[in-house]
């Protein structure tokens, strides 16, 4: 079984509750204790990513003018600077959580993301679907 199970479609149909999730939840958890920052960095990633689930070329998209692939590379930044960011601006507590939480979930989506072969993507046909053909 290959590790990597997360496809483009499984991606798509996460992606409206993760942004929601991520504007909606500081409020709920009373994010913000350690700095004011723990709150509005969630909210505003929380609209970027409603933005960018928007305008990303997959099942969900509305204007699909964004490759998957940049979709992803956005990802896997925001991954990353989740789990900086408790140490770069202090937050501790519930605040320092959520976001080593959050930062390591989307890391941990973004590699399990199936690679998908550029037919699928471009429509051209691949060498194996000539040589069947």
């Amino acid at each position: 079984m290959n590790a990597r199970f997360v496809t483009k479609k499984i991606h798509a149909f996460l992606d409206y509750p993760v942004a929601i999730a991520l504007l909606v939840l500081p409020f709920v958890l009373g994010l913000g204790d350690s700095h004011w920052l723990a709150l509005w960095l969630s909210v505003g990633t929380g609209f970027a990513a409603f933005v960018l689930t928007v305008l990303t070329n997959h099942q969900l998209g509305i204007f699909r003018v964004l490759p998957y692939s940049v979709h992803l590379a956005v990802d896997a930044l925001v991954g990353i600077v989740f789990l900086v960011a408790p140490l770069a601006f202090g937050f501790s507590g519930i605040d320092a959580l959520f976001y080593w939480a959050n930062g390591a979930a989307v890391l941990v989506v973004v590699s399990l993301h199936k690679p998908e072969t550029a037919t699928r993507e471009t429509g051209a046909r691949s060498v194996r679907d000539a040589a069947a053909a």
